[in-house]
């Protein structure tokens, strides 16, 4: 049984735990690739078919059925580790790895140990607005294992549960695993570098990298070591824990920040941290012990007989670095410097879904601030009432940069813009036939809009009175009248006007 904390000893706060010990955070991402066919048989990857339909003799693992490496998913790999500033491997090759699970139909895995396919990168993460680099062990390729379901019991784990289900459609899919140096000293780094991650992965277009869906999962690996006084040696690294299958980044952050104060707690008490799996509960927060943590040699590795090595040609490795696309960082940097986006708007753009729809928009004519502002607000909200993510919402950035010269040229107000967008989503056409078919422009006829305005100072005496006074606040109301007397259509800037010139101001 693990030992566990006495119940009188003192739980120090976060920030006190960091004051006195220094976290040392090292993470291990598993990313899902993007490929049509699994890593070692010609059997789909399609999420969310019936169980046990995506299947076949090798993947299963039955006698006599041997695998053949998919070559997208090593030009994938290769992908993710050139853009991790890695060095590719000339050379590498397979390992099975033993241990025996359900959800491991051969009671091994494909994987890769002593010879990777890429070693020695780095990636550069934003948090408290420092730049932090953190250090790339290996990129290795493997396949993923099947998926239990524990039934019957209250957490959805095999504790408690009454029978368990194993569904093998997702055993072989391709994987990368992405090992870090343990160069990480908070959550909040520990959150930027699998969002970073996430990003690369997606610009690469290697992996849908859905982290409800587990295409994406993150192991963090947490330990604590006494704080030393400036110029001393820095203690030696504590025992570790690592904590499972984390699938959000607020979980990576939430499940560090709890291991920091679990472990902290621990030691202030005398007891030792106790190097094991632990599992991280959503609802309360915190984590659970699992099994005691293997060491490489309880996995009994060796070279993988039915595969050859991998000899990848410089040539091979040029090809694939020519795909490589703009990345994240040097993204945000051409935005910055081309259209004034700071890091919040790149942030907020990017995790509404808008940022390529933004800039599509600019493209097509749209000023970078309005482009920004109608994608961002109004129509990322409509797309979250219709639940559908906004690239697949009905309108589109040339529709978008038609509505913005519209209101730039005094042809619509943003009331009447909104009109606009809620026709051209529903079909009605593009936004010039909505316009037109609701008749929607702006009055231009500055005698009806004089027209408007005397009867509306005629209605309501006692409110022009004070705009005579010289309460010009007070106008207000009177702008609204008029605005709701010419259905909208009528310039906000212009009623104004036109009402002080009428009560003398």
């Amino acid at each position: 049984m693990t030992p566990t904390a006495t119940t009188t000893a003192t739980i120090p706060t976060f920030d006190d735990a960091v004051a006195r010990y220094e976290p040392v955070i090292g993470l291990e991402t598993h990313v899902e690739l993007g490929t049509t066919s699994k890593m070692f048989c010609g059997c789909s990857t399609a999420f969310g078919a019936e169980p046990n339909t995506q299947v076949c003799p090798t993947c299963l693992g039955l006698p006599g059925s041997l695998p053949v490496v998919n070559e997208a998913a090593v030009r994938f790999a290769v992908m993710i580790g050139l853009a991790l500033n890695c060095s590719i491997s000339p050379w590498c090759r397979f390992a099975r790895k033993n241990y025996f699970y359900p959800d491991m139909p051969k009671n091994f895995q494909i994987s890769q140990y002593d010879e990777p396919l890429c070693e020695n990168g780095w990636l550069d993460v934003e948090a408290d607005g420092k730049i932090h680099r953190v250090g790339i062990t290996r990129v290795h390729m493997e396949e993923d294992t099947g998926k239990s379901l524990h039934v019957g019991g209250a957490t959805g784990r095999i504790h408690g549960a009454t029978h368990s289900l194993v569904d093998y459609n997702r055993a072989g899919i391709p994987l990368v695993e992405i090992v870090t140096e343990p160069d990480i000293r908070s959550p909040e780094v520990a959150r930027a570098y699998v969002d970073e991650l996430r990003e690369l992965c997606r610009a690469l277009t290697v992996s849908d990298v859905r982290m409800e869906q587990g295409s994406l999962r993150c192991d963090a690996n947490v330990s604590l070591r006494p704080r030393t006084a400036p110029g001393e040696p820095a203690a030696p690294y504590g025992t570790r824990s690592e904590t499972k299958n984390l699938n959000s980044l607020r979980s990576v952050e939430r499940a560090v920040r709890h291991e920091i104060v679990r472990q902290a707690t621990r030691l202030d008490a005398g007891l030792k941290v106790v190097q094991e799996t632990r599992h991280f509960d959503e609802a309360s927060g915190t984590t659970s012990a699992g099994r005691s943590k293997e060491e490489a040699t309880d996995y009994r590795y060796f070279p993988e007989p039915d595969l050859t090595p991998l000899a990848l040609t410089h040539e091979y490795v040029d090809a694939v670095r020519a795909t490589i696309p703009e990345l994240p960082a040097q993204r945000r940097a051409r935005l910055a410097a081309d259209h004034g986006f700071t890091p919040a708007d790149i942030v907020n753009m990017r995790n509404a879904g808008v940022l390529d729809l933004v800039e599509e928009t600019v493209a097509a004519g749209a000023t970078a601030e309005a482009a920004r502002k109608w994608w961002l607000n109004e129509l990322a909200r409509r797309a979250a009432d219709a639940g559908v993510p906004p690239i697949g919402l009905a309108i589109g950035p040339f529709d978008v940069a038609r509505i913005t010269e519209m209101i730039a040229d005094g042809e619509l107000t943003d009331a009447l813009a909104r009109t606009v967008i809620t026709g051209v989503l529903a079909g009605e056409g593009t936004p010039d036939e909505v316009v037109a078919g609701r008749g929607l422009k702006i009055v231009s006829d500055d005698g009806a809009l004089a027209e408007a305005v005397d009867k509306v100072i005629a209605a309501q005496p006692a409110i022009a009175d004070k705009v005579r006074g010289g309460k010009l606040n007070a106008v207000g109301p009177l702008v609204g009248a008029v605005m709701k007397a010419m259905k909208g259509q009528a310039d906000p800037g212009t009623v104004r006007k036109l009402l002080l010139e009428r009560l003398g101001q």
